[in-house]
């Protein structure tokens, strides 16, 4: 059973660790599918998660720069192990033909988990500075949310399959 996250004695350190990992893996799920999604000839969705990967590796490099300025020394207890998909979208989330919009919606899904999982995490937390932190944190993913919700307003709807993206181009074997 992986190590689970006490956060009734998260220290600040530890909490800064964890939210760095949060952004780490969801920057590498979105780089991920980034790549799936060009070999797959749908660059809209794709060029769509390389934003988001872009964004997700922005913020935890403001998070490591915070973290390092206070415990510059201090080696993590925080583990990626005590985590998953906190914001990271699902594996099952990318599809064959995605539009940008559909990838959006998955974007979006993960903005509303992640401050999901710090609203719940401030239940438990009992250190002043982690509550500080996950308050801004959840804030920064509804804030995150607004963002998606506003270019997604911009696009046209879905359209429909189109039944030539049903199959795959023939390949050798």
């Amino acid at each position: 059973m992986p190590p689970t996250i006490d956060f009734a004695t998260l220290s600040l350190q530890d909490a800064l660790d964890l939210a760095i990992l949060i952004e780490e893996e969801a920057r590498d799920r979105y780089e991920e599918f980034t790549e799936n999604l060009a070999v797959h000839h749908t660059p809209d969705a794709a060029q769509f998660f390389k934003t988001m990967a872009g964004n997700e590796a922005k913020h935890g490099e403001d998070l490591l720069m915070r973290r390092q300025s206070l415990f510059p020394d201090a080696k993590p207890r925080v583990t990626r192990a005590m985590l998953w998909d906190v914001e990271a979208p699902s594996y099952d989330a990318s599809r064959m033909f995605m539009t940008a919009r559909q990838a959006m919606e998955v974007a979006l899904a993960c903005e509303v988990k992640a401050h999901d999982f710090f609203d719940a995490a401030l239940a438990h937390v009992s250190d002043p500075e982690v509550r500080t932190l996950f308050e801004e944190l959840r804030q920064e993913e509804f804030e995150h949310q607004e963002l998606v919700r506003a270019i997604m307003a911009r696009l046209p709807e879905t359209p429909a399959a189109d039944p030539d993206d049903l199959g795959d181009e023939p390949v050798a074997q």
